[in-house]
């Protein structure tokens, strides 16, 4: 049994696929359409040892009451899976769309789990969306487009290094990180990742990542110095005249475990051999297109597919692509004789493509039958890949974008093939992401720039488009309907139209940021589209904002000491109580403490003279700070403030107290009536009266103070 030694869970894996190691039961599964699309039993995981369960499943299915549905369901389990079913808020623009979704399509670090078939991650990455819920190969690098515009270059790093950690354990990096994959790989786009990382990190992501590059490198080459003239092993082909050049291929022949009860469908229609079906199905996989008219020898039907008889023009132009990192990775590493050799060997398969690829009669890069010798004159998008290259003649370059204006520029952008009718999503009417990108970057720099931007202005139109009426981006799109459809045309393939995604969200963002005069245009016709989106009033998840390096400096500065300054007491106010009967009403005179003798000077004040001040019987006496004294025992809960001796001046706190009160009213107080419970007691003098009302900021003794309304 193969295991997995260096994943980064702790556990040994079982790298066979779930339709070998539950071989039986898979299979009847599929028979039984238990679940709606296949991928799903092969991402179910057992909740025991698989041949524990399969001893189980031999013994229950002898009975005559068995249900295979029930016993799926009670030993499987699906993955926790983030269902991608996000709509866009009613204020929510594109731009915020694409920066929101980078958080629901990105996965943590995998922890592994008992025979799942999943293939543990050891960093952050993000899945292209819908039922793709693992990191896939050629589709990451267009993701990793977008993740560099919004310079979340932290998560971009994350996914190299899991390809990397793909490649150390496995030897290569599979279609997707599923143990089903690993029979197979995808187009070899590794090195072009490197060169994304290397535009923010420098030079040592090539030699960092040298290692895994030279890996990729021999999986792809592997068979290269033993194979005859005229015959292939896995990936090499060598050509009658000794000509060395790759094909797609996949090491098993055995239904897909994603589509086992489809590919068994197709090969039982084809008449061949059937082994020879599934394994050009499962190259077909491994292309990224699948499918596509490209790999069907009639045009039109899929059981006639012969994926491994094609040389593809984006597989032919990327091996040399990763022979020229080599050479410069090499360079760096001071390994003159390698990179020398590399440089040879890259320009040597730069001649045989152009050579071999280029379609005179079509004016474009052409698939290459292998065993007939012959172009297959099927008409892609693939064939602007050797110009995002920079791998094309200038010659064929012109060639190449007067063609694809004429064939393949439809109104929505490029359409996959010229081919219709066939029912495969890689073929008209739809058009996909990464074509446009190639297609634009690869005309841009052979100073095709008008026909670029119109293909860009094209696309963004038909998928900014789209956003307007569904509020999600799509995996791929009609691109020949002059009518937008919410769901972005028939789709057609294996599986519903997928949203999310990967890598629609990545390109169209670089196309934006790369032409803002186009951009404004379609925008301004799809103005939902383009709202600015209200941010919310602060604070908004306060718990969870992280402390950064500088807040936390601010903290740890020394404490400045400040010298308090002295401050002025407070003044009470009047003291009233409002409650029961003994509230006054604006019609009732509040007695006042009985007469006092005459205002004597200032020294006369008991602070000079050395006398206490008593407390009036209605109202408690204040202290210079302010404060009111104790009431005497017995004293009703209502303060009232001393009277003013008649014909007696106020002092200037007196005024302004008076001011600040209604109806200040000067008469003879009369004694306080027993009948309120109220204790006589000695009066202050007038002085005494008039300097504590003026402390405490109150009426003084004679005023009368009916209540304001």
């Amino acid at each position: 049994m193969l295991s997995d030694a260096g994943a980064p869970a702790a556990l040994a894996q079982d790298l066979r696929p779930p339709s070998i190691v539950l071989a039986g039961l898979f299979e009847a599964i599929g028979e039984a359409h238990i679940y709606t699309d296949a991928k799903t039993a092969a991402d179910a995981i057992p909740d025991e040892a698989p041949a524990d369960l399969m001893a189980e499943y031999n013994t229950a299915r002898l009975r005559p009451d068995f249900s295979l549905k029930d016993f799926v369901a009670r030993h499987f389990t699906l993955p926790e899976r983030k269902t991608v079913s996000y709509q866009r808020s009613p204020d929510e623009n594109v731009r915020d769309y694409i920066n929101g979704m980078w958080d629901v399509l990105s996965r943590p670090p995998d922890t592994q789990v008992a025979y799942s078939s999943q293939l543990p991650l050891p960093y952050t990455y993000v899945v292209p969306g819908g039922r793709f819920s693992e990191l896939y190969y050629w589709d990451s690098y267009f993701t990793m487009i977008g993740l560099y515009e919004n310079q979340k270059i932290d998560l971009m790093r994350d996914m190299i290094r899991d390809m990397a950690s793909m490649i150390d354990r496995y030897g290569h990096i599979p279609n997707g990180s599923r143990t089903y994959y690993l029979s197979r790989s995808q187009a070899p786009f590794f090195s072009l990742m490197v060169d994304l990382l290397a535009m923010h990190d420098g030079q040592v992501a090539y030699t960092t990542f040298l290692p895994e590059l030279q890996a990729e490198y021999d999986y792809w080459m592997d068979g290269q110095d033993s194979v005859p003239p005229g015959g292939a092993y896995r990936h090499v082909v060598r050509l009658p005249d000794g000509t060395v050049m790759n094909r797609h291929w996949d090491d098993m022949d055995t239904p897909r475990d994603e589509s086992y009860p489809e590919d068994i469908a197709t090969a039982a229609q084809s008449g061949r051999p059937k082994e020879e079906v599934y394994r050009d199905l499962r190259a077909g996989s491994e292309t990224g297109w699948d499918f596509s008219s490209r790999w069907l020898a009639d045009g039109h039907t899929l059981s006639t597919i012969h994926t491994t008889d094609l040389l593809t023009v984006e597989l032919n132009f990327l091996i040399p692509h990763l022979q020229q990192t080599l050479a410069h990775a090499y360079d760096l590493k001071g390994d003159k004789e390698a990179a020398a050799r590399y440089s040879r060997l890259a320009q040597g398969r730069i001649d045989a493509a152009q050579r071999i690829l280029w379609d005179e009669r079509r004016a474009a890069f052409i698939d290459y039958d292998w065993k007939k010798g012959e172009s297959t004159s099927i008409l892609s998008g693939a064939t602007a890949v050797p110009l995002f290259l920079q791998m094309a003649t200038p010659e064929q370059a012109k060639a190449v974008s007067e063609t694809i204006r004429k064939e393949l520029l439809k109104v929505g952008g490029l359409i996959a093939t010229e081919r219709s009718g066939s029912g495969q999503q890689w073929d008209s009417p739809n058009g996909w992401a990464p074509l446009q990108w190639m297609a634009v970057k690869g005309l841009n720099q052979y100073g095709y720039d008008a026909l670029a931007s119109d293909i860009a202005a094209r696309w963004m139109g038909r998928v900014i488009g789209t956003y307007e009426k569904s509020g999600v981006l799509l995996e791929k799109y009609d691109v020949v309907n002059p009518f937008i459809s919410p769901k972005g045309g028939k789709g057609g393939g294996e599986y519903p139209m997928q949203i999310g995604f990967g890598w629609t969200n990545g390109t169209l963002l670089g196309l934006m940021n790369r032409y803002p005069q186009n951009t404004r245009v379609v925008l301004d016709r799809n103005p939902a589209a383009d709202q600015p989106s209200p941010q919310p009033l602060p604070p908004m998840n306060a718990y969870g904002v992280q402390s950064d390096s500088d807040a936390l400096s601010r903290y740890t500065q020394p404490t400045v000491t400040l010298t308090p300054r002295p401050v002025a007491p407070t003044p009470a106010l009047p003291q009233m109580s409002t409650v029961g009967a003994s509230a006054p009403t604006p019609t009732t005179i509040i007695p006042g403490a009985p007469p006092a003798r005459p205002a004597t000077t200032a020294t006369d004040t008991p602070a000079a003279t050395g006398q206490t001040a008593q407390p009036a019987a209605s109202q408690p006496a204040s202290t210079t700070t302010g404060t009111p004294a104790a009431a005497p025992s017995g004293a009703p809960a209502q303060a009232v403030p001393a009277a003013t001796a008649p014909g007696s001046v106020p002092s200037a706190g007196t005024e302004q107290a008076a001011g600040a009160t209604q109806a200040a009213t000067p008469s003879s107080a009369a004694p306080s009536s027993k009948d309120d419970g109220a204790t006589t007691a000695p009066s202050p003098t007038a002085d005494q009266a008039t300097q504590d009302a003026t402390t405490a900021g109150r009426p003084a003794a004679g005023e009368n103070v009916v209540p304001s309304k």
